[in-house]
């Protein structure tokens, strides 16, 4: 499965917060308000749902040719044709990840506050890598907070750098400017009042000419 038509985007990262009732609905928001890519993140032991939501998800995304990235599940991800998969740190994972979704697929890579670990996963076929919590994140609130120059020394590694992590409409702009390609939200997105509104507000933070 290859999408090289699609390759990971700058800008706005959507990461979904289901299951919930109006999922689709957000995601046609955050999607419609200028999210550059958009990740289907449910771990809950619920299979047909979870497919169901994420072809529904798929549909929208290729509406907007936006890339849909599954959450930590390659089966998944090849089941409903999207375009790569997010994983924690492993080696072998992502050079299975790659084996599988083919050279054209999106991999991304979570490298917490590791320069190090960023390193390896771009040596092993990571499209980008996401560092953090930049923030205390109230999806997971124990995890170690980054350092922003992790933005700033990672700018060699020929892949995009995702910030991640407590981020929102207000506190961004520093992490773009330190070097993040793409600034990633969940909970200050999908739980805000208004998702249009709060994804255009994340998409005004990156200049309309990025590819």
């Amino acid at each position: 499965m290859e999408h090289t038509d699609t390759p990971a985007r700058k800008g706005l990262y959507a990461i979904t917060n289901g299951p919930r009732a109006d999922l689709i609905d957000a995601v046609a928001q955050a999607l419609a308000g200028g999210a550059r890519m958009l990740q289907y993140l449910d771990d809950t032991p619920d299979p047909v749902r979870r497919h169901a939501e994420a072809v529904a998800i798929a549909q929208l995304c290729r509406s907007r040719e936006v890339p849909l990235i599954i959450h930590e599940d390659v089966a998944l991800a090849q089941a409903v044709g999207a375009d790569g998969v997010h994983l924690a740190h492993s080696l072998d994972a992502i050079r299975a990840a790659r084996e599988s979704l083919g050279p054209g697929a999106i991999i991304g890579v979570a490298c917490r506050d590791s320069l190090a670990d960023a390193r390896a996963a771009a040596r092993a076929g990571a499209s980008y890598v996401s560092f953090g919590a930049m923030y205390p994140s109230p999806t997971k609130p124990l995890a170690t907070i980054a350092p922003a120059d992790l933005l700033r020394q990672s700018a060699a590694l020929g892949v995009l750098r995702v910030a991640i992590g407590g981020i929102t409409p207000d506190n961004a702009a520093s992490l773009v400017e330190a070097g993040a390609d793409c600034v990633a939200s969940i909970s200050s997105l999908f739980d805000a009042p208004d998702v249009y509104a709060t994804a255009r507000r994340f998409a005004w933070l990156f200049p309309p000419s990025n590819p």
